[in-house]
């Protein structure tokens, strides 16, 4: 059985500053998938991801406070528009246990050493390191001593970027998950280059591996699965044409509903490495294959010549290699043209 996809949606910023718009983001993600045409239930999404910004880490005197006057902002200045889509730690401690309500995993983006002190509420299934902060080590140490499992993604960083991270990581614990992921929202399909994901299973095959994506729509996150990737984060949303940067650019209901069912049925899909007839297939193969039949009426007691016989379906009879079950037989009782010759009608 092939390892379950773990997905992960990203609610992100797409909250808008509200804890009941995430609430309501948790329930979306949390809902069963079913695929109509067969009537299978499906398995939901795994765990939903929040962010927390430490302002006073955040950026520089001079960019928070710059003018930040457009259609998606929450504020005059770039300071205020992210003071505003904030979450308190007590905020993404009521969202945390609200997810775990729902039996979903919580993961939590950190990205400054100040939010760690929300770690002294409640501790999430998994800490993701943002791809800027892949090389902010001294915040990755940090995270590492917790011991808590540690997502990496690789938005903006090559192999010695990876490298520097996985071993100041490696130093507390080996729980590490790494995520192909390019930085540009949306993502152009000619930069995705899915075929990073099997550099990273070649070369770090001791983590696991999968892909963080940004590009509009849900083909890409599935053929990463197709690929190898046993981890996909894609971001939610409750409304694409809400107010917010991100909003556009993330899957609404009906597609995360959509991402997750087609993620679920290829895990389906995948099966073994042998050849093999399904048993629901046994249906098809009696009406449609090809049996031994007469070519033209044949008299009881004539011996039936290779002259005799052509294929015709069901595939109910007696296959072409197996031919000689009928041929140098004689016929019990006359046989009509064009009719299956069942090894019962021969002696």
């Amino acid at each position: 059985m092939n390892k379950s996809v773990y997905i992960i949606g990203e609610i992100g910023q797409n909250h808008n500053g509200s804890v009941d718009l995430a609430k309501l983001l948790v329930e979306v993600a949390a809902r069963p998938v079913v695929d109509k045409l067969f009537g299978e239930k499906l398995s939901p999404i795994d765990a939903v991801k929040l962010t927390k910004r430490d302002l006073k880490q955040e950026l520089s005197a001079s960019q928070m406070s710059r003018p930040y006057d457009n259609a998606h902002s929450f504020g005059k200045t770039y300071g205020e528009h992210r003071e505003r889509l904030e979450l308190s730690d007590e905020e993404h401690f009521e969202v945390y246990k609200h997810t775990k309500a729902l039996n979903l995993d919580f993961v939590e983006t950190l990205c400054a050493p100040g939010t760690l002190k929300m770690l002294k509420l409640f501790s999430p299934d998994k800490l993701k390191v943002a791809s800027r902060d892949l090389t902010n080590l001294p915040l990755l140490e940090m995270m590492a001593e917790t011991k808590i499992p540690i997502i990496l993604s690789l938005g903006m960083g090559g192999v010695q970027e990876l490298e520097d991270a996985l071993a100041i990581i490696t130093k507390h614990h080996s729980s590490v998950s790494i995520l192909h992921c390019v930085s540009e929202y949306p993502t152009k399909y000619k930069n995705v280059n899915l075929n990073s994901i099997n550099y990273l299973k070649k070369h770090y095959s001791q983590y696991t591996i999968g892909y963080s994506d940004h590009t509009i729509g849900i083909s890409t996150p599935v053929a990463a699965v197709a690929m190898g990737a046993e981890i996909i984060e894609k971001h939610i949303t409750l409304d694409r044409q809400m107010k917010g940067t991100d909003q556009a650019g993330s899957l609404g209901i009906d597609g995360i509903n959509r991402m997750v069912r087609d993620i679920r049925n290829l895990e389906l899909s995948k099966g073994k490495e042998e050849l093999r007839i399904e048993q629901d297939v046994a249906a098809a193969r009696n009406k449609l294959e090809r049996s031994v039949a007469s070519l033209k009426s044949i008299k009881e007691g004539q011996l039936i010549t290779i002259e005799d016989i052509h294929l015709l379906s069901p595939g109910d009879g007696v296959k072409w290699a197996d031919k000689q079950q009928i041929l140098g037989k004689r016929a019990k009782t006359d046989i009509l043209a064009n009719e299956i010759i069942y090894p019962k009608m021969v002696e």
